[in-house]
């Protein structure tokens, strides 16, 4: 049981790494002109809509891991 757990535990930091490096290198730079003193609440709302599409994603993520190593511990 203990090994499903650490796993677990271990994938879920390595998506917390992987995401904080997509949302730093990617989405920080982005920038968005044309739109006057608009263009930085449009640029916010564009990083936070992705922002919160890999949140929800990631979530997804660890519920099939979640799901599958514990159908996994129950049959052992």
């Amino acid at each position: 049981m203990k090994a499903g757990l650490y796993g677990f535990l271990f994938g879920m930091w390595i998506l917390i790494i992987i995401g904080g490096g997509i949302v730093v290198t990617l989405l920080g730079p982005i920038t968005i002109t044309g739109f006057g003193e608009m263009n930085w609440f449009i640029a916010s709302v564009i990083k936070a809509v992705i922002a919160i599409i890999l949140v929800v994603i990631w979530i997804l993520v660890l519920s099939k891991m979640k799901n599958w190593i514990f159908k996994k511990e129950i049959k052992s």
